[in-house]
């Protein structure tokens, strides 16, 4: 059975412990403190967009706006629930054998982040406005989460965007691996790429949901 190279633990968050993994790297094991690393991110237009949005007083509410009730609780949860489905369809990607191109699970997965962007862009968006009508405080956290995801959603999705590379070299290196190797199973390893894709995914999403799921948090204690 073919076996995936060696990997190094890594302590962190899981998508960055399985990205670690898989890339077979040595990560830091401590990283700059949150402001400092805010500060590399944010530029002086946001830096002073949010400081704006801390001191000032919030907008005016908008009586048509949506109400937060256990409808819109539910709707992140099918969403969520629709994507990790669509994750898991994706099990099937691709035919054993040495001519499997990369190229087919790359596409597939470029199509996951963005389903997950867009979907994830749209409930925080309709969040925020249901946040900002329940009172003058939660009012300045909404306006402060759209500063926060204007200012450092373009870091984010250039991040993100090297994850598909990342994967492309783990199947490279699984598929040379099989090829030195004399098992029984043939293709064995194009399974363990697709279980390493499908935790990546599902890592990322889990990721790209937590502003929700700040919001959503927010939102019941409001």
């Amino acid at each position: 059975m073919v076996q995936n190279p060696q990997r190094t633990t890594v302590r962190g968050p899981t998508f960055i412990r399985l990205l670690a993994r898989l890339a077979n790297v040595d990560a830091p094991q401590s990283s700059p403190s949150l402001p400092d690393r805010l500060s590399q991110w944010l530029s002086w237009a946001h830096a002073i967009a949010l400081s704006t949005a801390l001191d000032s007083g919030p907008s005016a509410m908008n009586a048509g706006a949506p109400i937060f009730d256990s409808a819109a609780e539910e709707e992140c949860a099918r969403v969520h629930g629709a994507l990790v489905q669509a994750i898991a369809g994706d099990r099937n990607v691709g035919l054993a054998g040495a001519a499997v191109d990369y190229k087919v699970f790359r596409q597939r997965y470029l199509t996951r982040q963005r389903a997950m962007m867009a979907a994830t862009g749209n409930l925080r968006g309709r969040l925020r406005d249901m946040l900002a009508q329940t009172s003058v405080e939660m009012a300045r956290l909404a306006e402060v989460d759209a500063v926060m995801e204007l200012a450092l959603s373009p870091r984010e999705q250039q991040l993100l965007a090297t994850v598909p590379a990342l994967l492309g070299e783990h199947f490279e290196r699984l598929r040379q691996a099989e090829q030195t190797l004399d098992t029984a199973t043939p293709g064995a390893w194009l399974d363990v790429f697709r279980n390493d894709m499908q935790s990546v995914l599902l890592a990322e999403l889990d990721v790209r949901f937590q502003p929700v799921e700040g919001l959503l948090a927010a939102l019941r204690t409001s």
